[in-house]
């Protein structure tokens, strides 16, 4: 059999293995069912997923922000209704601290909302149940490439597919099985710590349905968040190092204590509250991440912001645009070409939102991100940009250039002036 055969679009009967039950893997498996419906197409499509999302059973380390245009996403692009039954807060807007000042960013765009991220993918999970996609609750433990198939083993019997889908985000083991069977190389990534609390009904109040998100000089930590989710708070740090031992510092900086309402408190700690869950996330693009196939979404692909914003959202998009060659292109590396070129506008934009990212950690570790702030109290343009920047509203291209104006030079230098009257 010639090597390249039956790499050309999906026919009918035809069968899909998506490894990984998220919102990628999701997307991808209902995009698929309802174009090849479109097509006059039959194709069988199975989701691997080896967590129990019913019941609340997994702790999800994601902060579950879900960023537009993600209702668009699900109501035009898989015809679900969105699940505004779980909401629990819609995020109005954004609290930048430094060590010294801070700033609230209110922009005018549709804001973001705040879920659960497993009762999320529980309501994704269902939706594809109930569009025909068969869920097998397992684990992959090996992949074997053939020329006319893939043979995909699990904890349970084995499958075979016409081409696969890595939907497994940073899952390491399955990593692996990619790297043995065809040479992929997960992203780059951060590592995370993650924990919760709860300030009582009034505390929550107290808090509003802001998220605010801290820039400390300290080198082990990039980031820190709190955002509002319902009756708790979601606490989160990012950095290469970060720890357990790091996420208590962190929760003792001044800056971070006065953001949380009443934790002197000790009486309002829930039992569950301040527990610590590692995690990590991608910050830049995997490699070979499609082939004959094969092709990765999501987190899997580092198809994502470099300061992952909109994680749920791309992860979505690029389900959406795999499911599209799959159908119309075929299932081979060059076919998987177009795959890529559908995902320029992410793509593109990383090299702006890393140079961001390592800009943005200069200026914390030298304590200049207080004249950034200041700067941005006068300078709308400036404010704008740093709104843009932490709601993940507008590609990191158009962030830099609106932060680095002519403007936005001007106001940064004035606002130096009160930083060298101190000296």
């Amino acid at each position: 059999m010639p090597k390249n055969s039956g790499l050309g679009p999906l026919p009918g009967g035809g069968r899909v293995v998506i490894i990984g039950g998220g919102p990628g893997g999701v997307a991808t498996a209902i995009a698929l069912k309802q174009g090849a419906r479109a097509l006059g197409r039959d194709l069988r499509v199975t989701v691997v997923e080896g967590k129990q999302f019913a019941g609340e059973q997994q702790h999800n380390q994601c902060a579950g922000v879900l960023s537009p245009p993600i209702v668009e996403l699900l109501e035009c692009g898989l015809g679900i209704p969105f699940p505004h039954h779980l909401d629990r807060n819609a995020i109005t807007g954004y609290v930048v601290h430094t060590v010294r000042r801070e700033i609230v960013l209110d922009g005018e765009a549709e804001p973001s909302v705040s879920q659960r991220r497993v009762q999320f993918d529980d309501y994704m999970l269902g939706a594809a149940r109930e569009r025909g996609v068969e869920v097998v609750t397992a684990r992959v433990t090996f992949l074997e490439f053939h020329a006319d198939r893939v043979v995909i083993y699990t904890e349970n019997a084995p499958l075979e597919a016409e081409v696969v889908v890595g939907a497994f985000g940073l899952d390491e083991g399955t990593a692996v099985l990619f790297k043995q069977a065809v040479g992929y190389r997960p992203p780059p990534a951060l590592n995370s710590v993650v924990t919760k609390y709860h300030p009582g009904e009034s505390g929550m109040v107290e808090f509003g349905n802001r998220i605010h998100a801290f820039l400390p000089p300290t080198p082990r930590i990039e980031f820190g968040a709190i955002t509002p989710k319902g009756n708790h708070l979601t606490i989160n740090i990012a950095g290469e190092t970060v720890d357990a031992n790091v996420m208590s510092r962190f929760l003792a900086f001044p800056e971070v204590r006065r953001a949380l309402p009443g934790l002197e408190n000790a009486g309002r700690l829930d039992a569950n509250d301040l527990r610590y869950f590692k995690g990590h996330f991608p910050c830049g693009l995997a490699r070979n991440f499609t082939g004959d196939r094969f092709v990765m979404v999501g987190d899997a692909a580092g198809l994502v912001r470099a300061f992952k914003g909109k994680g749920v959202t791309t992860a979505i998009q690029t389900g959406l645009r795999a499911a599209g060659v799959i159908l119309h292109e075929g299932l081979s590396a060059r076919a998987f070409q177009t795959y890529r070129a559908a995902n320029h506008d992410i793509i593109s934009d990383l090299p702006y939102g890393q140079a961001m990212r390592r800009f943005t950690i200069l200026l914390s570790r030298f304590g200049l991100m207080d004249i950034v702030v200041r700067a941005a109290e006068s300078d709308a343009k400036l404010r704008q940009a740093l709104f843009d920047s932490v709601s993940a509203h507008r590609p990191y291209r158009d962030v830099v250039r609106m932060g680095f104006s002519v403007a936005s030079a001007r106001a940064v230098v004035k606002a130096m002036a009160p930083a060298r009257s101190k000296l």
